[in-house]
């Protein structure tokens, strides 16, 4: 876990550095597609990303990339990062890897794996409408932030 977490580290800075990241979004802007397609691409790259590697590599990894392209097509950043932690919870629970299901089922180990799965089932559904929620209203996420700063 720390080798893969010291990777993305390495991989992000290579990225800023090389300007990697000010291309992506130079071309994702000039390719007149709708924010929201953007968006919903990102969300789809980030749950099959969280199916196979953990939050910290993740965000470590792909934040460099997306943040300028999230500023670009004119998204709230702190929004954004809601958006982001509920994608890799949502990853968590997801098979094939799904760790946080390995843990429940070391937990308890008389219950098994699919019943376990099938437990969870409810809550994916619940992180995905609370992300769509999320995206056809902003402001949930960012009146918190926005009351506490004035």
């Amino acid at each position: 876990l720390l080798l893969i977490i010291g990777a993305s580290i390495l991989f992000g800075y290579m990225m800023s550095s090389l300007q990697v990241t000010q291309s992506v979004a130079t071309a994702i802007g000039e390719m007149q597609v709708n924010r929201w397609v953007i968006l919903a691409a990102i969300n789809l790259m980030l749950l099959v990303a969280g199916m196979f590697l953990p939050p910290a590599a993740i965000i470590l990894m792909t934040t460099p990339i997306l943040m300028p392209v999230i500023n670009a097509a004119g998204f709230d950043p702190i929004w954004f990062g809601v958006i982001l932690t509920i994608n890799m919870e949502l990853g968590l629970i997801t098979p094939p890897v799904g760790l946080n299901l390995f843990v429940i089922n070391g937990i308890t180990p008389d219950v098994s794996l699919p019943t376990i799965l099938k437990g969870a089932f409810p809550f994916m559904l619940c992180m995905v409408l609370a992300i769509v929620i999320l995206c056809v209203f902003p402001g949930l996420a960012t009146w918190l932030p926005a009351a506490l700063m004035g």
